[in-house]
């Protein structure tokens, strides 16, 4: 069988976690039956596609049994278009939601309701709709998405995080470093928690450090280019790692303030990294941890600032959340998300 897995925009996306779930998916599908195709247009660019079907009547599109997208725009729409014309089962990969996309850039919730009715007509396009939890599942719903809609675990890539103990003295020597660090890693958005990362660190003792790039543009948000510019003393925002594992390494106590999210991959891969992991209480993240267990799940920032304190005088709860979340992220594994996937297509074709 052979699927087309298209990810539109990819050199943009690739320090997203839109950009990670792709990867995951097709180092999952690696070990399968399965032979992935990456671009649908047959001389791997658009405009080349387009310019010899024009010229010499060639086909713009590459032969594939399955089209597997996980973007929205112009390319994937013309890919469902084909997929329609061509009779070709056509899955559409709901990264992105309007609830998602508020507080991330410099006017996006302006744009967040249109977006909300153009994913509604975008996804209810597929054969079949999959999205990363059941939370993401009933946001769909409610648009509503005319189209089945599966959840299905984003997964996490634990052998890539293998040897992050050893980056540990490093990393932090390089960003000053010390003492219990409680730390977040992805893009720096107010929407992953941001103003509630800095206020509590204005509330503490420890370091605290967001590993990750941020918009220094006009198009960043006015409360990204606030904290950024001026952090608190006990606050480093790093920018963009080349070795993800550095942050898992140097970090304690993963801290996700988040006001929405649709699962969270650098959670599970905190988690895969036996780290403490503190998050807000949202749907998605009831929905796959257990507070006390795997976890701690705060409502607001007293209770952040608590959960903290707990962490910082208590090393065996440390230890026993992270033993805990380890084998959590095991049932996130790749090899599961590739028979899932493979089950998908084969179901659809």
């Amino acid at each position: 069988m052979r699927v087309l897995n298209y990810l539109e925009l990819a050199s943009r996306l690739d320090r997203s976690g839109i950009g990670t779930a792709v990867d995951h998916q097709r180092a999952a599908l690696a070990d399968t039956a399965v032979e992935v195709e990456t671009t649908p247009w047959r001389d791997g660019h658009p405009g080349w596609a387009v310019g010899g079907n024009v010229a010499f009547d060639d086909p713009v599109f590459s032969e594939f049994d399955v089209a597997h997208c996980n973007m929205i725009g112009p390319g994937s729409v013309a890919v469902a278009r084909h997929a329609k014309r061509a009779d070709i089962p056509l899955v559409l990969h709901a990264h992105v939601t309007r609830e998602d996309f508020r507080d991330s850039f410099r006017g996006s919730n302006l744009v967040a309701p249109a977006l909300g009715r153009y994913l509604r007509w975008f996804y209810s396009q597929a054969d079949l709709v999959l999205c990363p939890s059941e939370y993401t599942k009933g946001v769909l719903e409610s648009y509503p998405v005319e189209a089945p809609i599966r959840p299905m675990t984003n997964g996490v890539d634990i052998d890539a995080l293998a040897g992050f103990e050893e980056t540990r003295e490093e990393y932090r020597r390089r960003y000053d470093l010390d003492g219990m660090v409680v730390f977040a890693v992805g893009n720096v958005f107010e929407r992953k928690g941001l103003t509630t990362f800095c206020e509590l660190a204005q509330r503490t003792d420890y370091d605290f450090a967001w590993f990750g790039p941020y918009d220094a543009g006009p198009q960043a948000s006015k409360t990204v280019t606030r904290w950024v510019n001026d952090p608190p003393e006990n606050v480093t925002f790093t920018g963009w790692i080349e070795d993800i594992r550095g942050a898992f390494g140097a970090g304690d106590v993963y801290l996700f303030p988040t006001k929405a999210e649709n699962q969270g991959i650098a959670v599970l891969e905190a988690m895969a990294c036996g780290k403490a992991v503190v998050l807000s209480d949202i749907p998605v993240f009831r929905e796959y941890y257990e507070d006390g267990h795997d976890c701690l799940i705060c409502e607001d920032e007293a209770e952040f600032e608590a959960a903290l304190s707990r962490l910082a005088d208590d090393p065996d709860l440390r230890d026993r959340l992270g033993q805990n979340a380890r084998e959590t992220a095991r049932e996130h594994g790749l090899d599961r998300v590739g028979r899932r996937l493979v089950e998908t297509y084969e179901e659809l074709v």
